[in-house]
């Protein structure tokens, strides 16, 4: 599919299948509900420790539920794979599965790059140089106030040290955003491998994973995700001015961040389609 249409359809898509998107609505109200709940009920849990295990239990819960709702939203991906119209029905028990799958895919393609940027930050001691200078700022104050040293000599440390801390943390910061957006549209495609396959183990082969996104073509794919981001943007920015005005309008974010989720996974297994 062209890029455009891709756009159309994935935007169009949630409104053809309000059903099921009021179920995920739903789904995400209840989740949410408990997720709010369980830090409340750890708060309760300083009073009455029995509240403790309450927390916990809502907490799970909410998990749980997300777990579902992920699970779904491959359901979603694999419907654009499959250039169907309809949405799926809700399978409780798969999508839990699967939604448990999504959520080991997400750890591993993150995990990584997690620790790519901690490698980097070793290796560009940026830990040392924090150190570094919160020493130098620590003996030249004393030596300014105490031993009566120019403030000049002072600066002029603290200022070599914490040249060496910005270099290193602009270093560690720039690689970590190259990694995360590269491990981003490595996630996106494994997911929709997973829906693809319905494979854990597919969906974690970086190695073809990398290559999916050469098969679609690596132009097409940045530009279909950069529109969805762009979309994204507009519309929130166009809410958020909206609250500001009118706060109680807010609730509408409840309705429109489902209808958004839908419309990007749909939009995902639509560009997968080109090689599925």
């Amino acid at each position: 599919m062209e890029i455009i249409e891709i756009i159309k359809d994935a935007f169009v898509f949630p409104s053809k299948n309000v059903k099921v998107l009021l179920i995920y609505i739903i789904l995400s109200i209840v989740a949410g509900a408990f997720a709010v709940m369980g830090p409340l009920l750890y708060m309760l849990g300083i009073v009455v420790p029995e509240y403790f295990l309450w927390g916990g239990l809502a907490g799970l819960i909410a998990v749980l539920i997300g777990w579902v709702m992920s699970g779904y939203m491959i359901s979603v991906i694999k419907s654009g794979i499959e250039l169907e119209d309809e949405a799926p029905e809700f399978v409780w028990w798969d999508n839990f599965i699967t939604g448990f799958n999504s959520f080991i895919v997400s750890i591993v393609y993150y995990v990584i790059p997690a620790f790519i940027v901690v490698l980097v930050g070793y290796l560009t001691n940026v830990v040392g140089n924090f150190m570094n200078v919160a020493r130098e700022i620590f003996t030249q104050v004393m030596d300014v106030y105490v031993m009566g040293t120019s403030t000049n000599v002072a600066m002029g440390a603290i200022s070599q040290a914490m040249a060496g801390l910005i270099l290193s943390l602009t270093v560690t910061i720039t690689v970590a955003v190259i990694v995360f957006v590269i491990f981003s549209f490595l996630q996106t495609m494994a997911e929709a491998r997973l829906a693809n396959t319905d494979s854990l183990s597919e969906a974690l082969n970086i190695f073809e994973a990398a290559k999916d996104i050469r098969r679609i073509g690596i132009g097409k794919v940045i530009a279909v995700i950069l529109l969805i981001f762009i979309i994204i943007g507009i519309i929130n920015a166009i809410l958020s001015t909206i609250y500001g005005y009118v706060p109680f309008l807010a609730i509408l974010s409840v309705f429109v961040t489902p209808y958004l989720v839908f419309f990007t996974q749909r939009a995902v297994g639509l560009l997968y389609s080109d090689i599925a």
